[in-house]
C-alpha cells in the first residue's frame, strides 16, 4: 500500500518543469527589456540572413571570378568582391552559418560539461573539493595560448582523418567547449548549494528519493534559469574565440569562409579596401552584442526579485 504521507511529500516537491504561467511571466518580463527585444529582432534577422539568404542569392561563396576581383559595390555584387573575385555577400552568408554553428556547438559542449560538474560538485559533498580544484586549475590557465597549442598539435591529424573542413570544425568546437565550461560550473554549483537547503529537497530526502531521481527531477529543473543565461552568453564567447583563431590564421582553411577568416584575408589590403574588414567586423559585433543583450534580458526576466518589481 502506498504511504499517503510519502505521496503527499513527493507531490509537494517542485515539478519537473515550471508551469506555463511562470514561462508567460518570464516572457512578459523579458518584453519589458527594450534592449533585449531589439537584440532578439536583430538576432532573428541575422539568422534569416545566413540561413535563408542563400536561397535568394545563388552565387557560391567559393566561386572565383578573377575578372571581377576587387570590385566595389555594384548590382552584380552588392557588397563588392575580394582579391580573388569571390562575392562578399555570399561569403558573409556562408561565414555566418559556420560561425554560428561553431558558437552553438561549442556552447552545448561547454554547457554540458559545466552543468554536469556544477551539479555533481554542489550535490555530492565528496566531489566538491576535487571538482572545484579542477575548475580553478582551468581558470588559471592562459586560455588563448592553450587553444593555439591545441589547434597547432591536432589540426593536421584530424584534417587527414576527417578532411580539412570537418577536422578543423571538430577541433575548434571541442577546444572552445573544453576551455569555456568553468563559469557555468561555478554558477550551477552555487545554485545547487542553495537549493539543497530548500524545503522540498529536504522533504524528498526524507522519503528516500534516490540521488539520480533527485538530481533529474528536483535539482536540474530548478537550475535551468542560470544554465539558459549561461548558454546565451556562451554563444557570444565561442563566436569571438573562433573569430580570434581564424584571424590568427589557425582556424578554417581559406576555402571554408568564416567571419574571422574573412577578417584575416582582408588585413593585407585593409587600407585600399576597408569595407572588407568593416563588413565581417560589423557582423561579428552585432551578433555578439545581440546575444549578450538577450542574455541580459533572460537574466532579468528569470530573476524573481526583478519580476516582483
Amino acid at each position: 500500500m502506498t504511504d499517503p504521507l510519502a505521496a503527499t511529500l513527493d507531490g509537494a516537491s517542485t515539478p519537473a518543469a515550471p508551469p506555463s504561467s511562470q514561462w508567460r511571466d518570464v516572457w512578459r518580463q523579458f518584453r519589458r527589456h527594450r534592449g533585449a527585444m531589439i537584440a532578439l529582432v536583430l538576432f532573428a534577422l541575422i539568422l534569416m540572413f545566413v540561413l535563408a539568404g542563400p536561397l535568394l542569392w545563388r552565387i557560391e561563396a567559393t566561386h572565383l571570378d578573377i575578372r571581377a576581383r576587387n570590385q566595389g559595390f555594384s548590382w552584380p555584387h552588392p557588397l563588392g568582391t575580394d582579391q580573388l573575385g569571390r562575392d562578399m555577400l555570399a561569403q558573409l552568408m556562408a561565414g555566418g552559418r559556420i560561425s554560428l554553428a561553431v558558437g552553438l556547438t561549442a556552447m552545448l559542449i561547454a554547457l554540458t560539461l559545466g552543468s554536469l560538474i556544477g551539479i555533481l560538485s554542489g550535490y555530492v559533498r565528496a566531489l566538491d573539493a576535487p571538482l572545484m580544484r579542477l575548475t580553478e586549475l582551468f581558470l588559471a590557465l592562459p586560455l588563448l595560448p592553450l587553444l593555439l597549442l591545441m589547434v597547432t598539435l591536432f589540426r593536421e591529424p584530424l584534417a587527414r582523418t576527417l578532411g580539412p573542413a570537418g577536422g578543423t570544425f571538430l577541433l575548434i568546437v571541442l577546444a572552445i567547449g573544453a576551455t569555456s565550461w568553468m563559469q557555468t560550473a561555478r554558477i550551477v554549483r552555487g545554485e545547487v548549494l542553495a537549493l539543497k537547503e530548500r524545503d522540498f529537497i529536504l522533504a524528498a530526502h526524507s522519503i528516500g528519493t534516490p540521488p539520480i531521481r533527485m538530481i533529474l527531477r528536483h535539482v536540474l529543473p530548478n537550475v535551468l534559469s542560470p544554465i539558459m543565461v549561461a548558454a546565451t552568453l556562451g554563444i557570444a564567447t565561442a563566436i569571438i574565440t573562433e573569430s580570434a583563431l581564424s584571424f590568427l590564421g589557425l582556424g578554417f582553411p581559406p576555402d571554408f569562409p568564416t567571419w574571422g577568416r574573412l577578417l584575416y584575408d582582408a588585413v593585407d589590403q585593409m587600407q585600399q579596401y576597408p569595407w572588407r574588414v568593416i563588413l565581417p567586423g560589423m557582423a561579428i559585433s552585432v551578433t555578439v552584442l545581440s546575444v549578450n543583450y538577450i542574455g541580459d534580458g533572460l537574466r532579468d526576466a528569470m530573476d524573481p526579485r526583478s519580476r516582483r518589481r
